[in-house]
């Protein structure tokens, strides 16, 4: 059972994050993040891998301690060992950057990568 102060996998949006449950809110969990384990995919959510006629969306992480509203449904527990939150975030970026790299070159990979070069200046300067 996830109860306040458990620490839990929770999804938003894109990304999969750790996090400790601080409130109940109804059908929501509001989840303080203390690691990310999926960066976000950059892009428009409602068309992913589109480039044309979309808002091309540059999509951060959650920050560390940040409080985020997340449905019960996208949250379990974790069991695991909570990583350090940077070194947690410089992990999830390389594994995205990386499967951007193996796949076949396109506007989408392109305008992605750039996004996350600049993510990645701002996160670690």
């Amino acid at each position: 059972m996830i109860s306040i102060g458990s620490i839990v996998k929770a999804r938003y949006k894109t990304g999969s994050y750790v996090g400790k449950v601080k409130e109940e809110r109804g059908k929501f969990l509001l989840v303080e993040i203390l690691a990310v384990l999926k960066h976000p995919q950059q892009g428009d959510l409602h068309n992913p891998k589109q480039t044309e006629d979309v808002f091309f969306h540059e999509r951060r992480a959650l920050a560390h301690y940040e409080k985020a509203n997340i449905p019960k449904t996208a949250v379990s527990r974790y069991e695991e060992e909570v990583l350090d939150y940077a070194d947690s975030l410089r992990t999830a970026l390389e594994q995205l950057q990386q499967t951007l790299h193996n796949e076949p070159a396109s506007a989408y990979q392109q305008l992605a990568l750039a996004n996350l070069a600049s993510l990645e200046k701002d996160y670690f300067g």
